[in-house]
């Protein structure tokens, strides 16, 4: 069984993957192969060998190689997992706060919103050409992404190319653990069927898997008591919108607050890549990309004035990494796809073919699945609330709009779809935004006339 990881440059990602395949069993059986691959030679050398290392602790029997050829690394591959950026967290640091300095409440840049938009518009090009080349060298390979953001990058993928593609991502799993801590139960004895789109689903049942009782009734008791300030930057906004709508969101305030334009008030967002504007732009040749924070309590505030960023410094060794598998969903569509081992799939980003009513069939929708005849298959989902549907839809207009930008290089259809966007309320500013990302990141944006 042949395995290609693109980006395997990136430590997080590839570790994670690597050691998920390598503890795998069934996989073993079959004889393994894996195939690292990065357009960053330095980075690759280094994850080439920490896997040749594991494999010798571990006593396995995979053959390891890498490559900086895309075509090389594809050819006759049976799976290609991918988890890619450019540049991120100089362009990132875009997405979150250009549109916030023509007054739009972004509260967070990787997945809605107008940056989100432009994070997408990134990423096709890339995404496109390694889906293209599996179309023309490993037709019948699964292509497993974790590249954000999922839904608008799948989407692209699914519409443009015959590949069969899958998007992974653990934010369902985020939402396991809220409902798991609020009810004190363990997660492993919940069901929790959940639908929706990428950072931003809807447990539609909770319920006891050794009884049967439905938790909901529950939840919303014991979510009334609780101490408002608990966990509030995790699940503030989560509350708020389980409240107004009546199912419990996920994964946590600021993805979910992407898509939803009062959810400033939930989720504090300047420190993310807080920069004083007076100094001139952090983008300007030579200058030092802000730094970047997930939530604001993971700033280390208490850093003397005179230390370096953190962020610049090297993660700690590969090899002091626990060797124990993560929750991430690839190995088990691979163990069911390829080893014939059912697994629990509740999470995957895969075109909608009737799963959620009221959505059309090729939007790109997060729901639970399974394997038939080697492919995946959505679950049948119960029609979601209208309020919650129609937030919903409203992204999946969005997404075509931004595929069809994309395919006919229209700028008029990208400022439809940042003017449909919930936080844009502005159409002077929303063209002049428009205007400054086409400058910042020209050289990495297809192009648009």
């Amino acid at each position: 069984m042949r395995v290609t990881l693109i980006g395997a440059g990136s430590r997080e990602f590839a570790g994670k993957m690597v050691r998920d395949l390598l503890l795998s069993q069934p996989i073993a059986e079959k004889g393994l192969e894996i195939v690292l691959m990065d357009i960053a030679a330095e980075p690759l050398a280094e994850v080439e060998a920490y896997t040749r290392h594991l494999v010798g602790r571990l006593g396995h029997t995979a053959s390891v190689s890498s490559t900086t050829d895309l075509d090389a690394a594809v050819a006759g591959t049976d799976f290609v997992i991918t988890a890619i950026e450019r540049d991120r967290y100089r362009y990132w640091s875009q997405d979150f706060t250009v549109p916030r300095k023509y007054g739009f409440k972004q509260v967070y840049g990787e997945n809605g919103g107008p940056g989100g938009l432009f994070h997408a518009l990134r990423q096709f090009g890339p995404l496109l050409e390694i889906a293209r080349a599996i179309e023309r060298l490993a037709p019948d390979a699964l292509f497993l992404n974790f590249s954000n953001p999922e839904h608008k990058v799948c989407e692209a993928i699914s519409r443009l190319t015959s590949v069969k593609v899958v998007g992974l991502c653990h934010g369902y799993f985020y939402g396991v653990r809220q409902i798991s801590a609020l009810l004190d139960i363990p997660a492993d004895r919940l069901e929790l069927p959940a639908a929706g789109i990428n950072h931003f689903t809807w447990f539609q049942a909770i319920r006891d898997k050794e009884t049967g009782e439905d938790l909901y009734p529950r939840l919303r008791e014991l979510e009334h008591e609780a101490n408002w300030v608990s966990d509030w930057h995790e699940i503030g906004l989560s509350r708020i919108l389980f409240r107004r709508f009546g199912l419990w969101p996920s994964p946590s305030a600021n993805h979910l607050g992407e898509y939803i334009s009062w959810a400033d008030d939930y989720v504090p967002t300047q420190l993310q890549y807080f920069h004083d504007p007076a100094d001139g732009s952090p983008w300007r040749e030579g200058a030092e990309t802000p730094e970047w924070y997930y939530e604001i309590r993971f700033a280390d505030t208490d850093r003397p004035f005179r230390a370096p960023n953190p962020a610049a410094s090297l993660e700690a060794s590969l090899e002091d990494r626990p060797v124990e598998s993560s929750e991430e969903l690839a190995i088990p569509i691979i163990e069911w796809v390829a080893c014939g081992v059912e697994r629990d799939l509740p999470a995957v980003n895969i075109p909608n073919r009737g799963a959620i009513p009221g959505l059309p069939d090729d939007m790109v929708v997060e729901v639970p699945a399974r394997v038939e005849n080697g492919a995946l298959v959505p679950a049948q989902m119960e029609p979601l609330p209208t309020g919650v549907l129609a937030m919903v839809q409203l992204q999946g207009a969005i997404h075509k709009l931004l595929v069809e930008a994309y395919v006919e290089q229209s700028k008029a259809k990208l400022l439809q779809a940042i003017l449909l966007d919930p936080i844009v309320d502005n159409h002077n500013r929303a063209v002049a935004m428009l205007d400054e990302f086409l400058a910042l990141q020209g050289d990495v944006l297809p192009p648009l006339r």
